[in-house]
């Protein structure tokens, strides 16, 4: 997928929702663990539920490695599940990898070949060498962890060094110099709406992935308003206020009703 046809299935569904697909055994519907593979089954049932609405899907591989090869398998079923029957969903694996050298490069492969991902977060702090061979390959994204919504963000991504530039902008900066750095896009957490005009002022062409949203507290409304740039350039994210909005037979339907109240906020910020 390259970015005008993520741009253009944002204008046709009038939404720019990421659902995040972090599968909990202990908080799925226990109907399910009954199944041979209940992650799966979960994420097939959210996902035909939801497509509709969501411009995208993240699933949080931890989520996934943390049950061994099952959930690895999960994992596998899930994506091809995606990209057989939705296409034109952009898809983003949760990863945070970063390494050096030839090990990025093991880990791109094993997320844009192998399982065929659009997109992986990756951490930036070894610099451009353990990111470059992520962006080395091509109609795929790489999603620099940036300024985060977790609370202990920051303990390091506001420092300033003796020029008052804080290390988040060092990162967004020193980025865009690198090679195919058109393929980049940014985490940025919604708990941090004030600082959207700063990274704006940076990267202003380039697509922010924005965690936070709803069980974290993050305001929609103020992320837009200072966010958005003509291509909208936002993929808000979701994940447990819609997948884990009903614990009963119904999780399905009450994930549907769920990203369809983020949805229809979101198409009413598009008019």
């Amino acid at each position: 997928m390259n970015k005008k046809q993520l741009i253009k299935q944002i204008n046709t569904k009038k939404s720019f929702l990421c659902i995040g697909l972090d599968v909990d055994l202990e908080k799925i519907p226990q109907h399910l663990l009954k199944l041979d593979d209940p992650i799966f089954e979960f994420n097939k049932q959210i996902i035909d539920a939801t497509h509709h609405l969501a411009v995208a899907y993240k699933p949080n591989i931890a989520f996934y490695e943390a049950y061994g090869i099952k959930g690895w398998q999960a994992l596998q079923k899930t994506i091809k599940y995606l990209n057989d029957n939705y296409p034109e969903i952009f898809t983003i694996a949760d990863a945070k990898r970063g390494d050096i050298g030839n090990t990025s490069t093991r880990y791109a492969k094993a997320f844009f070949e192998d399982l065929n991902f659009d997109s992986v977060t990756v951490a930036p702090y070894m610099g451009s060498d353990s990111v470059e061979p992520f962006l080395a390959f091509k109609d795929k994204f790489t999603i620099l962890l940036t300024l985060t919504s977790n609370a202990g963000g920051l303990d390091f991504q506001v420092l300033k060094d003796e020029n008052g530039l804080t290390l988040y902008e060092k990162v967004l900066k020193q980025s865009r110099s690198w090679k195919n750095s058109d393929q980049l896009m940014y985490v940025v957490g919604a708990t941090r709406p004030e600082y959207f005009q700063k990274i704006r002022k940076i990267v202003p062409h380039h697509f922010l992935l924005v965690p936070g949203i709803g069980a974290q507290g993050g305001d929609l409304q103020g992320v837009c308003k200072y966010g958005m740039n003509d291509d909208i350039g936002l993929l808000i994210n979701s994940s447990r206020g819609i997948i884990y909005a009903s614990k009963g037979t119904d999780f399905a339907n009450k994930a549907m009703e769920s990203a369809l109240k983020l949805q229809q906020e979101m198409e009413i910020i598009l008019k």
